[in-house]
């Protein structure tokens, strides 16, 4: 505070420091709320489709070993094919208060696979079932690992975002009012020192014209007397009241 002069322009500028400080905190906080719930949906949403999971690999893996009883062992002929992915994951963002989080999606690539002669000899059916099983498990998994990313984007984002908060709250904002109330009390002290050197310009003033006018009053007081001395002294008498003398 002793490295900020207190002047009415200091104090302009760091009520304006407060008022942006008050308008970024209360931003950061609702960004901060905003990301609170965002960050309970993803929770949510990652808690359900992990428990929703568990049961759709479990009878994924359960059909895959009901088609190798009725099929044979077809891994060999799958691994021999091409291996073409018709399924590919594309990467996109969702933007949550102004935090930009990964979002996952799957589009097919329109290749045909060449392994469609399985199960012609037996087990087509469960073939055709194991597929299907295991693209929805393979949905399920391309949903939790963009909702996962998101999550930990989100806690990252989070986290800053309350550090922020904390800073301003708890370190720049009281900062900037303990500079104005410094700069305050300082102007508040100048305010009477030039209020008591007033009163005291204008009282030794009040001082002096009292002086000045009592050595008005002595000069004429003096003065009276020598006024009277120095009067015309025939002025009393009369020229015709004497008689006309004749030599």
């Amino acid at each position: 505070m002793a490295e900020v002069p207190p002047t009415r322009m200091n104090q302009q500028i760091f009520k304006g420091k407060l008022k942006a400080a008050q308008g970024g905190h209360k931003l950061l906080k609702k960004k901060a709320d905003a990301l609170k719930v965002k960050f309970r949906d993803y929770a949510k949403n990652i808690s359900e489709t992990k428990s929703g999971m568990a049961t759709d690999a479990s009878s994924a893996f359960f059909s895959l070993t009901q088609a190798e009883y009725a099929a044979g062992n077809f891994k060999q002929k799958v691994a021999e094919g091409s291996m073409n992915a018709r399924i590919r994951v594309g990467a996109g963002v969702d933007n949550v208060a102004g935090v930009k989080l990964p979002v996952f999606t799957k589009y097919e690539t329109g290749a045909v696979a060449d392994n469609q002669s399985l199960g012609l000899v037996g087990g087509g059916k469960k073939i055709v079932a194991v597929r299907e099983k295991f693209t929805v498990l393979l949905d399920m998994l391309i949903k939790l690992a963009s909702l996962q990313t998101s999550f930990v984007t989100l806690d990252e984002a989070l986290k800053v975002t309350n550090r922020r908060v904390n800073a301003l709250e708890n370190v720049t904002i009281p900062k900037i009012e303990g500079v104005l109330a410094y700069i305050g009390r300082e102007l508040d002290e100048l305010e009477r020192e030039d209020f008591t050197r007033l009163k005291l310009v204008q009282g030794k003033k009040e001082q002096e014209e009292k002086e000045e006018m009592k050595k008005k009053e002595a000069s004429k007081a003096l003065k009276k007397p020598g006024k009277e001395n120095s009067a015309d002294i025939t002025a009393a008498f009369d020229a015709t009241d004497d008689e006309d003398v004749v030599f």
